[in-house]
């Protein structure tokens, strides 16, 4: 009996022994944890205020998209890759007395589409404006408004919110009726985010007017700022100067070529001083619409293209001015010759009826 209870205490000893053994292996793995957990905690010589603490981590939120590579080129751009102060162009291009500056979607007074700001495009699709210059290697920069708006800065939420609400007055109103309101809607953006906005559309401006003159670099600070306001203005359809564009180029061209052949020879004969060759420049843009429609800001734009603006602004804009016929006149003119042709066509008019009713009295008599 002693022999068998003996036998029964070893069994139960070695049983206790291996449960103790699987259960120091299983809590094995966390000891290096808690290990660390000591460590840190003793690292710490105290209790850890909230100043000292990191950050805590952001909480989930949907990734974003990528910017495109035309709005990381508009964020590229330093103020320092033109010789115009951006704040000067940016001041002249606020209009706060007109409707240059509006913190609400307006329309537009020929398409009706939606601007704001300073006349930022709230929904132009990207286009695709090829470089056809083979001597220009500066490509257009044409994203869409959305873009522009993200390069700005902005939330695109913040965009379709103000599209949406917009679409809902225009469907409600005329767009006379939308126009007369401008003063009394209520605020969109801060003037923050219309600036931004203005800003990211003048380096856009300086983008394509780069694209528009190969010598652009070489210009003066304020013909760098004429070509930048033609482009803000004028947008693609700058492409249509064919004439002023060949002009501000054909420098470029001279300066590029070999001496001695026909075509530089006949640029030098044909501007035989700097002033000569700039007053060439200035005319083929007095002599378009766009100058005799927006006569106050062409006459602006035309002479900083002058190469001595900068001595006398004001004695470059009069000489423009003084060439530069008004607006008014040539649409009084077109009204009056219009009135005259109507008046002139009822009249004989008038005059057709009348033979035509004395004949038909003969014929009956």
């Amino acid at each position: 009996m002693r022999d068998a209870a003996q036998c029964l205490g070893i069994a139960i000893l070695a049983f206790t022994s291996a449960v103790a053994a699987a259960q120091s292996s299983a809590a094995a793995p966390s000891e290096p944890q808690d290990a660390v957990r000591q460590a840190s905690a003793s690292s710490i010589p105290g209790p850890a205020s909230p100043a000292l603490l990191p950050a805590s981590p952001p909480s989930a939120s949907p990734a974003t998209s990528p910017a495109s590579p035309a709005v990381q080129l508009l964020r590229d751009f330093k103020d320092s890759d033109v010789k115009f102060d951006l704040a000067d162009l940016m001041e002249i291009l606020r209009d706060r007395r007109h409707e240059g500056w509006v913190l609400a979607a307006y329309p537009d007074p020929k398409t009706g589409r939606p601007l704001i700001g300073a006349g930022f495009s709230l929904d132009l699709p990207a286009r695709d404006h090829p470089q056809l210059d083979a001597l220009n290697p500066h490509p257009f920069v044409e994203p869409s408004s959305a873009d522009l708006w993200q390069a700005a800065g902005l939330g695109p939420d913040r965009l379709q919110a103000i599209l949406a609400k917009y679409d809902q007055q225009f469907a409600h109103w005329s767009k006379k009726r939308f126009r007369r309101k401008i003063g009394t809607l209520e605020p969109q953006i801060t003037d923050d985010d219309a600036s931004q906005l203005l800003r990211v559309a003048i380096v856009q401006a300086v983008y394509n007017a780069r694209a528009y003159c190969r010598n652009f670099d070489e210009l003066t600070a304020s013909q760098q700022m004429a070509m930048t306001q033609l482009v803000y203005q004028m947008g693609v359809n700058l492409q249509e100067f064919s004439q002023f564009l060949d002009l501000i180029n054909s420098r470029a061209s001279a300066a590029g070529s070999e001496a001695g052949s026909d075509a530089v020879s006949a640029i030098r004969d044909s501007a035989v001083s700097d002033a000569a060759y700039w007053r060439s420049v200035q005319e083929s843009l007095m002599h378009s619409q766009w100058a005799r429609l927006y006569r106050t800001r062409a006459v602006a734009v035309i002479a900083m293209l002058d190469p001595e603006y900068s001595d006398d602004p004001q004695h470059a804009e009069r000489r423009i001015g003084a060439t530069l016929r008004p607006a008014v006149i040539h649409r009084r003119r077109g009204h009056s010759s219009a009135t005259r042709q109507l008046a002139s066509t009822s009249t004989h008019a008038a005059r057709a009826h009348r033979r035509a009713s004395h004949t038909r009295t003969k014929r009956t008599a």
